[in-house]
């Protein structure tokens, strides 16, 4: 059932992944809005025991310097367990380490959510073959699939 699960959560992922994303970068759709997406995606990873390092609402960062921005938040999570096997391939990774996915609302009212694909991670620091990074690809796709369920 679990299979199932993942399986499903992965396929969603592909689903839902659209060709307006950056190089490398899983954007999915997201039927709430920026704050709850996040705020689900936080409680999907503490619910995993991953550690929340940081939430940045770039859209209040924008308001002090006295700009508009849609709304857009980034949450930085992780644990060890994921991120170190694969700064053990490619000690570079460690610059796109912790995992960091991104909420943000596009200019027709649409709610994203985006993180970096593993895989790409992987690549970019000639980590290709890192065994970590299937592990990597499924935590991230259950987890977003969580938050924009």
């Amino acid at each position: 059932m679990n299979l199932l699960k993942t399986f499903v959560a992965l396929m969603l992922v592909a689903a839902a992944t659209t060709g307006l994303a950056a190089d490398g970068l899983t954007a999915l759709k997201s039927p709430h809005s920026v704050k709850v997406t996040i705020d689900r995606l936080e409680a999907a990873a503490k619910e995993r025991g991953l550690n929340i390092f940081l939430r940045v609402d770039h859209a209040a960062g924008a308001q002090k310097i006295g700009k508009q921005l849609r709304p857009t938040e980034l949450l930085v999570f992780g644990n060890p367990q994921g991120g170190t096997p694969l700064m053990e391939c490619a000690q570079t990774s460690g610059i796109d380490l912790p995992l960091k996915a991104l909420a943000w609302q596009d200019a027709g009212g649409q709610v994203w959510l985006g993180y970096n694909d593993p895989a790409f991670l992987a690549k970019r620091h000639a980590a290709g073959e890192c065994a970590v990074v299937p592990n990597l690809l499924k935590a991230l796709a259950g987890l977003a699939a969580e938050a924009i369920r």
